[in-house]
């Protein structure tokens, strides 16, 4: 971490600010005004992208002098030669004081896509490390649940798009997945900001 003699209690550090990294990071510094955001690459090709919006970038596998009470791990294992041992080197750099957090999409449940908002996922990131849980998984979905099929038909109905879904490409493998996550939402405190994605698309369920 250049720069980085002295660690404040809310200090950040990402694992692959991407998308959701960078939503995170956004949020995580105005609830937090003057904490450091941290954020490791696979490469710098979006280093100045990261510097502007407040994120102090470095490459995987650059030392680290002090280690961070905050960690989240968003790096796709696309992107790794050995996903394990980055997980590993990213607890590392975890002191132990606030949270560390590994996000993964729901792919774990056999189903390749994830439809929570980058938006709701990067606020239901934060209200985790707020609580500072420890040894837990959580569930980041809007309990009201589509088919792939039922979601393109939402965006069919609402207008938005002047040529219309006319159908999958292919007709192996899942059409799509349901999830409930009450118990995170009472054990966090958390509500997606749109209660689904028809109501987000401005349509009637």
């Amino acid at each position: 971490m250049p720069g980085a003699d002295i660690v404040t209690q809310n200090d950040l550090l990402i694992i692959g600010p991407g998308v959701l990294g960078r939503l995170v990071a956004e949020k995580w510094l105005k609830e937090h005004p003057g904490c450091k955001v941290y954020g490791q690459t696979a490469s710098t090709d979006h280093h100045s992208e990261l510097t502007n919006i407040g994120i102090i970038p470095s490459l995987k596998g650059s030392t680290i002098s002090q280690k961070a009470p905050y960690v989240i791990f968003c790096a796709p294992p696309s992107r790794s030669d050995d996903y394990p041992g980055d997980l590993r080197v990213a607890a590392s750099n975890w002191n132990g004081e606030g949270s560390f957090l590994f996000t993964s999409s729901t792919a774990l449940y056999d189903c390749s896509d994830n439809r929570l908002c980058n938006e709701d996922a990067a606020s239901l990131a934060i209200a985790i490390m707020k609580k500072r849980p420890r040894a837990r998984i959580f569930l980041g979905c809007d309990n009201k649940p589509l088919s792939r099929q039922e979601i393109m038909d939402a965006v069919n109905k609402s207008g938005k798009f002047d040529t219309e879904f006319q159908g999958f490409t292919g007709t192996g493998g899942p059409l799509g997945k349901r999830m409930e996550n009450s118990k995170t939402r009472a054990d966090i405190g958390w509500e997606p900001q749109y209660p689904s994605f028809t109501e987000f698309l401005g349509v009637d369920s």
